[in-house]
């Protein structure tokens, strides 16, 4: 099977694993969040330093931590005074250190945290928008999916057609990603936007007489969010001399590949809501 064919099915699988989860049922989506935030987490691990046992830790932190901590936020009453034990794990954690001896084991502290607030942490923020509601979060993605399309595909055409190619954004962090493919993809994004509010996606956080302009500002917010973790991906990757994260996807490459814009813009965009739901 041609490189091509590998990566269109293996996208198309992915693309109906997380659309089918986010419709079925919210603890489907929860199980399968888990699931990728334990792989990024390892991912980030085993790219930044070898693996030991406080490694193992982290990513069952990752699991057995953050989501649990999700599930008392959005469901106090039967769970909280349980789950809320799970955070004696990040806490050994650190404190393990100090029979690890480790020559540094600031790196160890800092390479943990990391892992859980930048991986883990939106991974589970992921599952409280998806609470809020389901069309919100799949808004997300999909806007995500589109931006980085639209981007691609306006990059590409500009750098054939523009006397001397395009204007690259961060040439030292990703050399093909330029202006031009910036506003191409906000501009696919914020049309993106305006059908999905035809169809009722954003009925959550709309007021009366402001559809478009709730529609579009939520667009814009993930189209920033996403570019920007895109790029720190990429300056990430790029600081450890790597081109792709893993192999979770044939022709995809990692978790943190497939994921990497949706890290930073869930958590902007739940803020983003969180503020318009208090107007």
């Amino acid at each position: 099977m041609s490189e091509f064919w590998k990566r269109t099915l293996s996208g198309a699988v992915y693309v109906a694993v997380v659309i089918g989860s986010i419709l079925y049922h919210e603890v489907l989506f929860l199980a399968l969040s888990a699931c990728l935030a334990y792989l990024a987490v390892r991912e980030y691990n085993s790219l930044t330093h070898p693996r030991c046992l406080m490694d193992l830790l982290a990513e069952l932190s990752a699991v057995f931590c953050i989501f649990p901590c999700t599930i008392a936020l959005l469901y106090p009453e039967p769970f909280s005074p349980w789950i809320m034990l799970t955070l004696l794990l990040p806490i050994g954690v650190l404190v393990a250190e100090l029979w690890n001896k480790a020559e540094q084991p600031i790196t160890s502290w800092g390479h943990f945290l990391i892992g859980q607030m930048m991986i883990a942490l939106p991974f589970a923020l992921m599952n409280v928008l998806n609470h809020i509601d389901k069309w919100l979060l799949l808004a997300v993605f999909v806007l995500i999916w589109v931006n980085d399309s639209g981007a691609y595909c306006v990059g590409v055409l500009t750098a054939k057609k523009m006397p001397g190619g395009n204007h690259k954004m961060f040439p030292r962090v990703s050399p093909k990603k330029s202006w031009e493919g910036l506003f191409g993809g906000l501009a696919f994004t914020i049309g993106a936007a305006f059908i999905l509010n035809r169809f009722g996606w954003f009925d959550a956080i709309t007021k009366e007489g402001f559809e478009l302009l709730i529609a579009g500002a939520f667009a814009f917010v993930v189209s920033a969010a996403g570019t920007l973790g895109d790029l720190m991906e990429s300056l990430f990757k790029r600081s450890i001399g790597v081109k792709d994260s893993g192999k979770f996807l044939p022709g995809h490459g990692g978790v943190l590949d497939r994921f990497d814009s949706i890290l930073l813009a869930a958590p902007v965009t739940l803020l983003f809501v969180l503020l318009l739901m208090q107007c």
